[in-house]
Order: structure tokens, then sequence, then C-alpha cells
């Protein structure tokens, strides 16, 4: 039985999108519920997955511009894989003007663990010389050039290394995908649109070490996940909100819309680029239970799992650009909301406490804000509300008498 594989619906707005990447060889046995391709659309980067076991034939090429219900690949049920790779591949190539930048994009050789660059000259001297990739990826972590296969053929052939020069002056160029050149689009667009401004705190987070210290074993051992900070910083920017109504709400035209719940938006670094989940009615939720939603969101993110309503709506962002050790940045609000929470590296710094000099653990936090319609006294008066929060995280508990265990669920 032959399966035709379409390109599905993936939201009401997008017609089209780009086989990023194949992740199966054409001709290749492929498993029910198995991955088989990356397709880019101008939202998010999603995984397409066959329901059917079978050899596939590959019938659209990567970097192709495809409809949403067109048929990109087919699974033939019956047939071995032998029998498909003899026959001739009937792949569609790109359009002139994309197959003309593919011929100088480089190609990915290499396990699913162990991925590399080869350049469009060093992958026909590796051709013509009848040389095998894995041999010089042993050596090599970096994109194989032209250097490094000449390198390669040195010693193979005299067994001394090449004492040549070491430098390339190759080019790899690459299009921008779908997601990169909205994203690109909508922020330059907002940016020139808004007047953003940035307050910035500081932020002392020995209590919530402690804390996480004291309760992590413990929530670990209930939830099956570590304790984090985000769910935190989510928990004490929900309570703030409700005082700050402004810093909540999103402009459409010349309205402005008050929202009575909070949609948190989760910054997500992947492969692809930057993705935004949202954790919907953030303000109902405890730490535990954030803190388990905005894990399950990031990682359907990471591996292209996430669907177009977990990334759609937003009230509020917070972005933490001190997992890549950014000590302080000005981040740029998600349209179109009007603020959005920078979480920065912590570094022990000295600070003066009851007239002596210690060191503690600081963060620094920056709100970056739509001047239009928040003023500087909301501004700076949500984030040093959100700073006393995160230095007495008791105050987050809803009554006095309960204790961590109940906000933790543990």
């Amino acid at each position: 039985m032959l399966i035709e594989i379409r390109i599905p619906e993936i939201g009401e707005s997008i017609s089209f999108v780009q086989i990023a990447r194949w992740l199966v060889q054409n001709g290749e046995m492929v498993e029910k519920d198995q991955e088989i391709a990356e397709i880019d659309s101008d939202k998010a980067t999603l995984s397409l997955t066959t329901d059917h076991s079978g050899v596939i034939n590959i019938l659209v090429a990567e970097g192709v511009k495809t409809a949403v219900g067109d048929l990109v690949c087919t699974i033939d049920t019956e047939k071995t894989s032998s029998a498909i790779k003899e026959q001739p591949k009937t792949i569609i190539e790109p359009a002139a003007s994309t197959k003309a930048v593919e011929t100088k994009t480089p190609v990915i050789a290499g396990s699913s663990d162990h991925k590399i660059l080869i350049t469009p000259v060093a992958q026909n001297m590796i051709r013509e010389h009848h040389l095998d990739v894995n041999e010089i990826m042993r050596e090599k972590m970096s994109p194989i050039t032209k250097s490094d296969v000449a390198e390669f053929l040195n010693k193979k052939q005299t067994g001394t290394p090449d004492l040549s020069k070491k430098f390339s002056r190759e080019i790899i160029k690459r299009e921008l995908t779908p997601l990169r050149k909205k994203l690109s689009e909508r922020l330059v667009q907002f940016h020139n649109q808004t007047a953003m401004l940035t307050t910035y705190n500081e932020v002392d987070m020995s209590e919530i070490l402690r804390i996480r210290k004291e309760f992590g074993e413990r929530f670990l051992g209930k939830h099956g996940q570590k304790l984090g900070m985000m769910s935190f910083f989510v928990k004490a920017c929900t309570i703030t909100l409700q005082a700050y109504p402004q810093i909540n709400s999103s402009l459409d035209a010349n309205d402005v819309l008050y929202h009575e719940f909070v949609d948190m938006g989760i910054a997500v670094s992947t492969d692809k680029g930057l993705m935004v989940p949202v954790v919907k009615n953030a303000e109902s939720l405890n730490i535990a239970e954030l803190e388990i939603q905005i894990n399950i969101l990031a990682e359907k993110a990471r591996n292209k799992k996430i669907t177009l309503d977990e990334l759609t709506g937003g009230t509020f962002t917070i972005t933490n650009g001190g997992v890549f050790g950014s000590l302080l940045s000005t981040p740029i609000i998600n349209p179109p909301q009007v603020a959005i929470l920078g979480m920065h590296k912590i570094q022990e710094r000295p600070v003066g406490i009851d007239g002596k000099i210690v060191l503690r653990p600081m963060m620094y936090v920056a709100l970056t804000y739509d001047h239009r319609i928040v003023d500087g006294r909301e501004s700076v008066g949500f984030l040093v509300r959100v700073k006393e929060l995160l230095e007495n995280p008791a105050l987050m508990l809803n009554d006095v008498e309960h204790s961590f265990e109940l906000l933790f669920n543990i």
C-alpha cells in the first residue's frame, strides 16, 4: 500500500511552509510515529511524522516552499528498502533562484549525536578522491573546509601532518528561515513604532537559592523534575501584574486591551530561533504547577513538538539571558504586549547590609515597557514589588499560615 504524506494544517494564517530538513534518507525504512522531516513556517519549526511503517520516497527537496496540503513524500508499506533504492529518485528540485543558493550551501553529515558542516569545495574534493567523510570527522569538530580535506589527504599520502597555512577564506551562504524572517520583520517594525524604555533593578537571590536547596530533593522526588528559578519569577510577576494592569495590557490599533488574566510568555532559545510558549492563566497556578508547565512547553519548543495554540497569545513575557551568561541586557518587547521582564546571570557582588559589606548572589533585572501605555511610576513600582517578592518568597503565599510545602505542592 502506498501512503501519501502531505503538509498538514498548521494554523489559520499559515498557507506555505518550507522543508527545512529531511531526517531520513530517500529509500530508508521508517517506523510508525517516526519524525521524518522538519518544516519551517513563519511562526514555528515543527516536525513531520508518519503514521505508517515502510519505505519512504522523498518527493520534495530541502529548502522548497510548499503549500499546506501538498504531497511531499510517500510511504510504501510493502516494499523493502533495497527495492526502492534501485528506482530513480523523483525529488522535486527548488526553483532556479533557490537552487543557486543551495549549490553554495554546506551539507550536514554525521550521526544524530555528532553532526558537522561540510563546505561545497570540500564536498567536491571528498567525492573526487573517494574519501570517507567519517574518517575526516574523527579529527574535526568545526566545519570541514577545503584546507581540512587537503590536510587529510596529505596525512594519508605521506603520513605526516600538513604544516601549510590553517586559515580559510571560504564563505558559507544560508538563506534565512521563514521563522527568522518573520521575527526580524516584526521586531524591526515594532521597534520603529514603539516608545521603548527600560528600567533596571537588582535582586538578592539568597532566599530563593536557600529554598531551592532545602526543598529541591523533595520537589524532585514528588514531581520528577528540578525546582528551577523561572517559576518564582513567573509567580512574582503574576501577583504584581494584578496591581499594575497597564503592564499586563496589549495595544490593538488605538485601543488598549486590559487583561483580567495572565498568559505568561516564556522565551525559549531553539536551534531555529527564539520561540515564546505561553502558560495560559498563569495567575491560577502555584509554583509547582508553573515549573511543570514551563518545562513541558520548553521541551516541546526545543523538540519541535510545540503547537501554534501553545505559541499564541501572551499578555506578558519573561526572558532569561542569564542562562547564556548575560550580566545585563535590554530585552525587546514581544508585540502586541507592552512590557517584558529580563532575567540575568546570578553573580556574587559586595552589597551593604546593616552597615556591613557582605557578598550576596545578586541578579540584575530589567523591565522594558512601551512608554505610550506605561508610565515610569508604574514600571518602577512593578519592578520594585517583584524584587520584594523574590527576596522574600514567603510573601507569595496566599495565607501566611500555609507553608512552602503547600506552595510547592509537596
